[in-house]
């Protein structure tokens, strides 16, 4: 004669006494078991870990043109992967060259408006100065191999965050045929991320280096930045410097201050700081076509190369003085490099 358990556990099917039991979990709360690893939060090639951390974002100086859009705030920021350098010509050619491959079975983007949408305008090069011979800039920039290891420019803002969505296919398409989880979606910095990272670790600093000098004891430049009127070549390159030829941060990340100016995620609000929270704070508005750019260039002041110097530019814009970086969150714990 079956026990009564035994008759219920028949008229549930098998599975136990209310049919959820299996021969893998022998019943147990043991949580999903067809789940993909996951040990450790890879570092994709070329990023650096960016601990989290507190740090009083704003201007670390005098407030020169009076703008009052940078008051200090305390804020605090997740740790997060960060590009050790902006992106290059030759790496967002692969960017190009993959869309085109990909317009062959995808219906998002047409092989025409790859080419007037993401490829780089080397018309930058003329517009952007006047009389000012950019024919061999224009010329050379993006297409010849001497200039591969450039920072990409002549970019907006809607190819950035496109590169940073092909990025994230072409990484986590690998790591699923690998059978690997896939990783966060590469993205441009917040504006909170990027003045973080580019302090290094240095609460209140003026650059990267800490400052607040823009050239060591020895009268050397410290960034590609314009040394002073007329004057672009005391930092030994014209116009755009390779990446990374300028020593690192406390952070490893390279050329945060000069170059080229960096697109961010944020849309430019001259009274944002007081209204975002100071956990991971970040201004969102797509209505606004003012988005947020930071760290100077080639072709600017030392004001506009310190940390906590605000910009803007229109996101449909392209120049030939502003490229980007990624970002990634890190779903793991800190680095304890803070502690």
């Amino acid at each position: 004669m079956l026990s009564i358990l035994a008759v219920l556990t028949q008229s549930c099917g098998g599975g136990g006494l209310f049919g959820g039991g299996s021969v893998s979990d022998e019943g147990e709360l043991t949580g999903s078991l067809d789940r993909p690893e996951w040990d450790a939060q890879v570092i994709p090639i070329g990023m650096t870990n960016v601990p989290g951390g507190t740090f009083h974002m704003g201007q670390a100086d005098e407030d020169i043109t009076y703008s009052m859009i940078n008051m200090n705030k305390q804020v605090t920021i997740s740790g997060f992967f960060m590009d050790e350098t902006e992106i290059t010509n030759n790496e967002y050619r692969q960017f190009i060259e993959g869309m085109e491959a990909e317009s062959d079975t995808s219906a998002d983007w047409t092989y025409e408006q790859i080419q007037e949408e993401l490829r780089p305008d080397t018309t930058v090069w003329e517009k952007d100065f006047s009389y000012h011979m950019g024919e061999p800039m224009q010329d050379y920039y993006y297409s010849h191999p001497a200039f591969d290891e450039y920072p990409v420019v002549g970019v907006t803002r809607r190819a950035a965050v496109e590169f940073c969505a092909w990025r994230t296919r072409h990484l986590n398409s690998y790591r699923i045929e690998q059978g690997q989880a896939e990783l966060p979606a590469f993205r441009l910095p917040t504006e909170a991320e990027w003045e973080y990272a580019a302090r290094g670790g240095l609460d209140m600093a003026k650059y990267p280096w800490g400052g607040p000098y823009v050239r060591n004891g020895k009268g050397c430049a410290l960034a590609n930045f314009k040394p002073g009127r007329g004057n672009y070549y005391d930092d030994g390159y014209s116009y755009t410097s390779p990446v990374g030829a300028y020593f690192p941060n406390g952070f490893g990340l390279y050329d945060m201050s000069g170059n080229v100016a960096e697109w961010c995620d944020d849309a430019y609000n001259p009274a944002g700081y007081p209204i975002v929270w100071d956990l991971n704070p970040t201004y969102t508005d797509p209505n606004e076509p003012k988005k947020i750019v930071r760290g100077g260039s080639w072709k600017d002041i030392p004001f506009y190369i310190q940390t906590g110097t605000r910009s803007y530019e229109f996101e449909t814009q392209a120049r030939s003085y502003i490229g980007f970086r990624c970002a990634m969150i890190n779903l793991g714990r800190s680095s304890g490099f803070e502690f």
